[in-house]
């Protein structure tokens, strides 16, 4: 599935767009809030995409690269991950490279694929969870409608630490929920 906004292309991923991601995923600052250190190699980044690629035959994650339009560079990665159509929810993700940052890309590329899980699998609810001192993140999930939930207290040991994580959810239609919250 290509999903398409004004500036990017947002195509399936594959093993060799290791390279073009290695750009944000080898760049410590890039993956200070992520679960995972920065990686050293290319190599590394490929092993992680031939071990979850297979996942993206199960229906279970669809993820993408983001790239300038028309052919431009691959850019950042964004992904719904754990789709669970009995429930109608998804886990939404997203990772720049840090030259793309303060451009409204990934603002761009995630309104892209809410779309299409809302629309195109009639999904009917998004959470994404990001690490508590992530505040652009924070900041970026609000823009996209998405509202904290709560804090899972020491969730992601990174580097010897526990962290923790905020939890944030959007909902398509927000009168679905029994209670309203």
């Amino acid at each position: 599935m290509i999903l398409t906004t004004r500036r990017l292309t947002l195509r399936p991923i594959t093993v060799d767009d290791a390279e073009a991601l290695f750009e944000a995923r080898g760049d410590a600052e890039v993956m200070r809030y992520w679960d995972w250190p920065a990686r050293k190699t290319v190599a590394e980044v490929r092993d992680i995409f031939e071990a979850h690629i297979p996942e993206l035959g199960d229906g279970s994650t669809l993820w993408w690269v983001a790239a300038l339009r028309p052919e431009g560079p691959v850019i950042g990665e964004c992904d719904l991950s754990e789709i669970d159509s009995h429930h109608g929810r998804a886990e939404v993700g997203f990772l720049f490279a840090r030259r793309w940052w303060g451009q409204g890309y990934a603002q761009e590329a995630m309104e892209a694929v809410i779309d299409h899980a809302f629309a195109g699998l009639a999904l009917d609810r998004l959470w994404a969870r990001c690490h508590a001192g992530n505040t652009a993140s924070q900041r970026l999930l609000k823009r996209l409608g998405f509202r904290l939930e709560g804090t899972l207290r020491g969730h992601v040991l990174r580097d010897g630490e526990r962290r923790d994580c905020l939890v944030y959810g959007r909902l398509r239609n927000r009168s679905a929920t029994k209670n309203g919250a």
